[in-house]
């Protein structure tokens, strides 16, 4: 049976979920200092990074990932989103594209993604989602 969590105030909520961060980052960083190429690691320090407001760092470790795996179409998906919080929008829709080359497919999260939410007014991010929906539909004719 399952219990319902203990109910506290939102800024321990939010104290508790940095010290969180602060811990994964660290131990994600070791892990690093010993397998520098781990794309699993990397990826989740982009992550925590990114979360805790590190975004240039964030970036950096997304810009590594690309390098690393110039193939993953999430790889490319998580570039541009550090790249448009970042506030190079250019790039960011560049990133994108990239990304549905390589096969991202999911112009729903995509047009709802926060980390997107710069680019929503952009003629051309609404093309790329345009472009993923009209391919999803497609896929779906036999």
């Amino acid at each position: 049976m399952a219990s319902d969590p203990i109910p506290m105030a939102p800024a321990l909520a939010r104290e508790l979920d940095q010290l969180g961060l602060a811990f994964l980052t660290e131990f994600l960083e070791t892990e690093l200092g010993r397998h520098p190429n781990n794309i699993e690691a990397l990826t989740e320090l982009g992550h925590a990074y990114t979360r805790q407001g590190l975004i240039e760092s964030g970036l950096a470790i997304d810009r590594r990932l690309a390098l690393l795996a110039p193939d993953d179409p999430n790889v490319h998906y998580n570039l541009a989103c550090s790249l448009a919080l970042s506030g190079d929008p250019d790039a960011a829709l560049r990133s994108l594209s990239d990304a549905i080359e390589r096969g991202y497919d999911d112009p729903e999260f995509m047009s709802q993604d926060e980390d997107l939410a710069g680019l929503r007014g952009d003629e051309r991010f609404l093309a790329l989602v345009k472009r993923l929906r009209e391919r999803a539909i497609g896929g779906q004719i036999p």
